[in-house]
């Protein structure tokens, strides 16, 4: 972690140059937002504020500063790439694809056990495998037994977080 006792070019950071201003030493900034990365600071001057992020920065412990100024870079670059939704938004897409990916992975489990069940129903442990397997999917939603004859048997229940109810354009 950059510390305050962290020697400095005699440069200011770049929240000084941004804000055109002098850097004292003190600065709270100068450790997080180096002269060498401009657009970090600026990404998160534009949707916090310069004030803002000094008021955080200073309330926050200073073993837990830097973590908490990638956390706003972070959050502030997915506000200007979506300026409704944000992190949400991302956070959305993401568990829509996990959701996607763990159906495709129930089916080829599904499939994997029928497949095993029939091409050793002479053997009767595998058999009673193959009948009682179940795939239960916890944060997926999905269960169904492997002996089920088509996708179409599937139950689907809710969701662990469940972002349906936010009309944001999913794309996979």
């Amino acid at each position: 972690m950059r510390g305050w006792h962290e020697t400095r070019s005699s440069s200011s950071c770049a929240a000084c140059k941004l804000l055109k201003r002098r850097c004292i030493p003190t600065c709270i900034f100068a450790p997080y937002f180096r002269s060498d990365e401009p657009k970090k600071f600026a990404k998160v001057h534009k949707v916090f504020g310069a004030s803002n992020v000094s008021k955080i920065l200073t309330e926050v412990p200073e073993e837990q500063r830097e973590d908490t100024v990638n956390s706003l870079a972070y959050e502030a670059e997915a506000r200007l790439r979506d300026p409704v939704y944000g992190c949400i938004g991302a956070i959305a897409l993401l568990q829509t694809k996990m959701v996607e990916l763990q159906h495709d992975l129930a089916l080829a489990k599904a499939r994997l056990a029928r497949y095993a069940h029939n091409n050793t129903s002479s053997s009767s442990s595998s058999s009673s495998c193959a009948e009682n397997c179940v795939v239960n999917m916890s944060y997926g939603g999905l269960s169904f037994s492997a002996e089920q004859s088509s996708s179409d048997d599937i139950t689907q229940y809710g969701y662990l977080c469940d972002f349906t109810h936010f009309p944001y354009p999913f794309k996979a």
